[in-house]
Order: structure tokens, then C-alpha cells, then sequence
């Protein structure tokens, strides 16, 4: 009976594992106005995100987001062009130099681009970065699920995008402290009435309403909360170059760029 006991705590504390750091629930719960820059975004929960990481050179200069798929990988946009020598933080809210965050410096260990990346019409944008050593899970640092290949996500639903790009296409540096977004999915043809051909199925569009992904986000992510756990449904990909908040911007379509991730991860 002692073991049997021993063994179903044992079980327990293994279900708590998994509830306290499952993909998708963050242990800091988001709160998102009007779903609830980016342009006109706002300020997000201190690591209401904890999959966002912050893609930085050795100088400490953010260029791109990401997002923590599970302890050894993140998946960010192929155009971001990480390389080994880049870092990879995680559990950072401000990127000040006065905060005390409790971040982990994180390394490359080799980096996977979409063999069908093309940078001309900006198709399968998407890249995994294999870490070199595990991000610790906890409340500020916990992974986000992945839209399934046979998954929907209906023009019209409301998804939140994060990240420290550019709050007007020409302010003069990023913002500190992390911004959110909540965004209408659309069709893509509602999306084509915007940027006609420059559309493919590889891709999903967002906004056209009042905020928009900007410089700076590329890489970060596009979630959508179905059945109380958020997935990751895009990539910030691409937009106007003025990040208008009237267009749409575009990112890389998850449902159909799946496969390759699992493939990827298997083999690696």
C-alpha cells in the first residue's frame, strides 16, 4: 500500500508538472483590452506570454521575436536569419537595462529554416531553433501548443500578437517593455482584397483594425485561445511598410507548416 501510495503522488506530482507548465497556459494569465506596438497595442501582463522570447545579437539589440514551442525549441521566421552566435532570452518582460528580470541567456545550438523558404515571395517563413541547452520551465518561461495540421481557426476570431516592435513604423527605437495586440483573423479573400496575389495558402492575416504587427515582431507570435489553452496560430511574417493599422499583416500559417515542424523535431 506504501508503494502504491508513493506511486500515485508520484503521479500526481507528474500531473501537476504538466498542468503548471502545459503548453498554452501561461501561470500569469494574460489580460488583452478589447478581447477581452505593435501598433496601438498596449503593455502586456509582466509574462502574461511566457513562451515570447526576445531574439537579440551578442550586443544585447533586439531584431526579432519568438515563441518556446517546448524546453529545447523555438520557432521563429525563417527572414529573421538567426544564427548560432545570436541569443535567445526568455522570461523578459522589460528589456530595459535598469530591470531585474530573472531571464535566461539562451544559445543556438543549430538552426533549421523551411527547405521551401523563398525570400522573394516571402512563402513558408519559418525557422526552428534548436537551443543548446533546455530553457527552465516555470511561471515566467512555458510553452505555447501548436495549431494541429487539421485544425480551424475561423476568419473573424480574435487573436492576440506580442512583441517589442516598432508603436509607429518610424519611431526611433523599440519599446521596453512587451506589447500585445488582439487582432480579427481574416480570410484569405478578404486578405487578397489588400495584397492580391502576394497571398498563399502558407499564410493567415490579421488586423485591418485599428493595430498591426510592426518591425521588430517578426518571428513573434499570433495566438488564438481555443478550448482555454492558447495555440499558436501564426508567425509575424510581413505588413505594410508603414505598419498600417487599415491593412492587414500578414504571418506564416501554422496548420500548414506543421508537418514540417514535427518532422524536423523528430529528426533532430
Amino acid at each position: 500500500m506504501i508503494i502504491t501510495m508513493a506511486f500515485l503522488w508520484f503521479l500526481s506530482c507528474l500531473a501537476f508538472v504538466g498542468a503548471a507548465y502545459g503548453c498554452g497556459v501561461p501561470a500569469i494569465p494574460p489580460q488583452v483590452t478589447g478581447y477581452a506596438r505593435i501598433v496601438n497595442g498596449e503593455e502586456a501582463v509582466p509574462h502574461s506570454w511566457p513562451w515570447q522570447v526576445s531574439l537579440q545579437q551578442s550586443n544585447g539589440f533586439h531584431f526579432c521575436g519568438g515563441s518556446l514551442i517546448n524546453e529545447n525549441w523555438v520557432v521563429t521566421a525563417a527572414h529573421c536569419n538567426v544564427r548560432t552566435y545570436h541569443r535567445v532570452i526568455a522570461g523578459e518582460h522589460d528589456k530595459g537595462y535598469g530591470s531585474n528580470e530573472q531571464t535566461q541567456v539562451l544559445k543556438p545550438a543549430r538552426v533549421f529554416t523551411h527547405p521551401r523558404w523563398n525570400s522573394n515571395t516571402i512563402n513558408n517563413d519559418i525557422a526552428l531553433i534548436k537551443l543548446a541547452s533546455p530553457a527552465r520551465l516555470g511561471t515566467n518561461v512555458s510553452p505555447v501548443c501548436l495549431a494541429g495540421s487539421s485544425d480551424n481557426f475561423a476568419a473573424g476570431m480574435r487573436c492576440v500578437t506580442s512583441g517589442w516592435g516598432l508603436t509607429r513604423y518610424n519611431a526611433p527605437s523599440t519599446p521596453n517593455k512587451l506589447q500585445q495586440a488582439a487582432l480579427p483573423l481574416l480570410s484569405n479573400d478578404q486578405c487578397k482584397r489588400h495584397w492580391g496575389s502576394s497571398i498563399s495558402d502558407v499564410m493567415i492575416c490579421a488586423g485591418a483594425a485599428g493595430a498591426t504587427s510592426c518591425m521588430g515582431d517578426s518571428g513573434g507570435p499570433l495566438v488564438c485561445e481555443k478550448d482555454n489553452v492558447w495555440t499558436l496560430v501564426g508567425i509575424v511574417s510581413w505588413g505594410s511598410s508603414r505598419c498600417s493599422t487599415s491593412t492587414p499583416a500578414v504571418y506564416a500559417r501554422v496548420t500548414e507548416l506543421r508537418a514540417w515542424v514535427d518532422q524536423t523535431l523528430a529528426a533532430n
